[in-house]
């Protein structure tokens, strides 16, 4: 349970921080390089294995690491232009209503059974996110801004579903510090090269503050992924309930965190979806 707890904390905050960087006018693309470069490091500090290159290559996990190297840093750049265009509550709705994507394969490739109570539980679960995130007036109405959050919908569902994956057939317990390490430096690899490419192109203007911006990301991201692997590998709940549990719980402590820090209003239906969220964790949990 501490482990699920620690994901939820470490996922909010990155919430939090991705909404402060329009705030301070920080580039996202150049912090989220950073920030993965920051994360590989802090994986670094903190590992115990060896990191030979030759025996990296040669684990299974490896090919899973580069796919989501890529999706990640793909997935989190569609976030942080939501949140700034959309709303931090619309990134987090995109986000975690896409925990139907992981509970379908979880039914399919794992064999887990739902009853007819935990169903009811995650179909509230989908409707509460709905209502504590929807806002009374906002721009995702319009098409051409329905682009990112839906991107945002299968980037988180394909990491999800990828790491519940790699975690029940081919990352050992001990082996999920150099997972999580090795796939934030392919993420780093990815968007590097992506710099590159803008630079060539004259569209980047490298800055300090995004330099900052990134290291400040990079710690919370680091645990944010390796507290979720190891939440998957407790197998305390079914795949099904745990994502359930931790996706609207994310919603509800950035909706809390919004509504405190960034004085965002409640609206009767925001207070509707808060108490809706609560009964649907509780039949999930049953």
């Amino acid at each position: 349970m501490i482990y699920l707890l620690l994901s939820i904390v470490f996922n909010a905050v990155l919430f939090v921080i991705i909404k402060l960087f329009a705030r301070f006018n920080i580039d996202a693309l150049q912090a989220l390089v950073v920030n993965y470069f920051v994360a590989f490091l802090v994986g670094l500090f903190f590992l115990d294995n060896s990191l030979a290159p030759k025996e990296i290559i040669s684990h299974d996990w490896f090919k899973g690491s580069i796919l989501l190297g890529f999706v990640f840093i793909s997935t989190f750049y569609a976030t942080t232009l939501t949140s700034q265009r959309n709303g931090l509550s619309v990134a987090s709705v995109a986000s975690k209503m896409s925990v139907i994507i992981p509970i379908t394969l979880g039914v399919i490739l794992y064999n887990e059974s739902l009853g007819f109570i935990k169903i009811i539980g995650i179909l509230l679960a989908l409707i509460a996110v709905y209502f504590t995130s929807k806002k009374e007036t906002g721009e995702v109405q319009n098409a051409n801004n329905l682009l990112f959050p839906v991107l945002v919908f299968l980037g988180a569902g394909t990491i999800d579903a990828s790491l519940k994956y790699l975690q029940t057939y081919h990352v050992p317990a001990n082996q999920i510090g150099l997972f999580s390490s090795v796939t934030f430096f392919c993420a780093f690899s990815v968007g590097i090269l992506t710099i590159l490419f803008l630079t060539i192109r004259g569209k980047i203007k490298f800055s300090g503050r995004n330099i900052l911006g990134g290291i400040a990301l990079g710690l919370p991201n680091y645990f944010s992924l390796y507290y979720l692997v190891k939440m998957l590998e407790a197998k305390a709940f079914q795949s099904a309930t745990l994502f359930t549990i931790h996706n609207i719980s994310i919603v509800l402590v950035s909706t809390f965190v919004g509504i405190l820090f960034f004085k965002e209003k409640i609206s009767l239906r925001n207070a509707f979806g808060i108490g809706l969220a609560l009964f649907a964790l509780y039949l999930v949990t049953y």
